[in-house]
């Protein structure tokens, strides 16, 4: 599955996006709040920064080109400063403004943050103030979008509706946008206002309320991630949709379909610095995947990966593509998935680089695992983050140490060393060498013991040709697979003269030749 999501987001391409909605400016006028005013008992700010990001549907969409899309903006500002600076950062990121109109009967929505810092800490927000006329659209406005919609209909390859209750989503005007898409085969998205009614919605394809704007629509209660499950089945049923996918903040989403499934998306623990941006978020990277040929459950689940991620960042955040797949890398692995055959080892560690990771390679026999191995291999996952270890396969051990080796199968060795923390991946390869699988790989750091000289290690020129590393790393003394079969080999022979026990069939001759991995 998680293989699936990420070759999702590496397939994405370019699609085209419509984002219908209100367009709002977010200032954070950010400073220090270290002492209390002295005219009234509240924090005094010393200011010393100002931000301008975008925020409701134009945040949408500076989302979505963040994420690579195509993108067209329909929405609303007043004739003021503000508007000048929407329309600078839309065309700074590229999205088309052409129809966003300009009202003159009020001001483009502003919310200005407050945020202080104090000792360090996280900086928080201490007051936000808010300008905006929530008034709907005047006639001749909504008449001048309603001429442009068939062509931006035409364009797009999904329509999504950011509605924050500020007068552009007006019930016959989200009416227009919807019969035109559903009219021209293009799915519409819709992020609800906190309403009881929401019939403006009716004949979306799907919509991304949160935990309580889907209580106040329905009626019911969400006290348990499990009673989401009936309260989407409600909003799919009397809105005709195909899904609807209720954001449930720490406990994941719901997600439910008009054919009857229905199943609940867990999120793992994270680092909650605001929540600002989250449904935004969700909603860009849903439309996004559907618009990339995904199905509800592969966009849902990178939903869910997205929305996540934009809570650790503060205030209204970008994410890229290659954020998303670095969460997956690092976080969402299946259990039992160490073990990997060659294709998908190329894929994973390609991944991984793209990542901005560093991929680490050794290899060895590992025939009988001991502290000097663990150390070693410990000391190779520090020089990066990805760390495989390549084992010879049973054929390849006996050409190379003889028919009484190896002691453990390869199936053996793998889940062991799979078992270590330290290692991230586990590679049986045939060959006497590693080299085809080194230059398969094409790792960034290549490691061996210091055992060897610089020269002898296979794969040393290819590693370095391609901008990697060989690192030498001293072996742990005392340890050795020699000395455990030296052992072995003399402790059978003590119990033989004792106790007439048989002697195991290990050769001396093999001894000699352990003496690497």
């Amino acid at each position: 599955m998680v293989h699936d999501l990420i070759g999702r987001v590496e397939q994405l391409g370019q699609p085209r996006v419509l984002v219908v909605g209100d367009l709002i400016l977010d200032r954070y006028i950010w400073g220090f709040a270290e002492r209390i005013s002295q005219e009234a008992p509240v924090p005094l700010l010393r200011a010393d920064h100002r931000e301008h990001r975008l925020g409701g549907a134009a945040s949408v969409a500076t989302m979505l080109r963040a994420l690579g899309a195509e993108v067209r903006l329909i929405g609303a500002v007043g004739c003021d400063f503000e508007a000048t600076v929407v329309r600078g950062m839309l065309a700074a990121q590229g999205i088309d403004d052409r129809w966003v109109v300009t009202l003159e009967d009020r001001p483009t929505t502003l919310k200005e943050r407050y945020i202080g810092r104090a000792q360090d800490r996280h900086p928080q927000q201490m007051i936000r103030v808010d300008y905006e006329t929530r008034d709907p659209m005047p006639a001749t406005a909504q008449a001048e979008l309603h001429g442009r919609l068939p062509a931006a209909i035409w364009w797009a390859e999904v329509v999504l509706i950011s509605d924050y209750d500020k007068g552009v989503c007006t019930p016959s005007w989200l009416g227009a946008v919807i019969d035109s898409a559903r009219g021209a085969g293009v799915k519409v998205l819709a992020d609800p206002i906190r309403a009881p009614d929401y019939s403006r919605y009716r004949g979306v394809h799907c919509m991304t309320p949160n935990r309580l704007e889907a209580q106040l629509a329905t009626g019911l209660t969400i006290a348990r991630p499990e009673d989401a499950l009936p309260v989407g089945r409600r909003l799919v049923e009397s809105l005709d949709m195909e899904a609807a996918l209720v954001t449930l903040d720490r406990d994941g989403m719901a997600l439910v379909r008009a054919d009857g499934r229905a199943e609940l998306l867990s999120t793992r623990p994270r680092q909650v610095y605001d929540i600002t941006g989250a449904g935004d978020m969700v909603l860009a990277v849903v439309g996004l995947c559907l618009a990339g040929g995904a199905d509800y459950d592969e966009a849902a689940a990178l939903g869910n990966v997205a929305g996540g991620l934009e809570v650790e960042k503060f205030g209204v955040a970008l994410l890229t593509r290659e954020e998303i797949i670095r969460d997956l890398v690092e976080h969402h692995q299946p259990e039992g998935s160490k073990v990997l055959d060659r294709d998908h080892l190329v894929i994973e560690a390609g991944r991984r680089r793209r990542a901005g990771q560093r991929v680490v390679f050794t290899n060895g026999c590992f025939d009988l695992l001991h502290p000097g191995h663990v150390r070693l291999l410990r000391q190779a996952r520090s020089l990066g983050d990805y760390l495989v270890v390549g084992i010879n396969s049973d054929a390849s051990v006996r050409r190379l140490k003889g028919p009484d080796r190896p002691l453990n199968t390869a199936e053996s060795r793998a889940e062991v060393l799979s078992a270590l923390e330290s290692v991230d991946a586990v590679t049986i390869f045939d060959d006497d060498t590693p080299l085809d699988l080194i230059e398969a790989i094409n790792p960034d750091v290549l490691v061996k013991g210091g055992d060897y000289r610089p020269e002898e290690v296979v794969g040393r020129a290819e590693v370095e040709a391609g901008g990697g590393r060989l690192v030498l790393i001293p072996l742990a003394e005392g340890h050795s697979t020699t000395g455990l079969v030296h052992r072995v080999v003399a402790g059978a022979v003590k119990v033989h003269s004792a106790e007439t026990v048989p002697v195991p069939h290990i050769t001396r001759n093999a001894v000699p030749n352990l003496t690497r991995k």
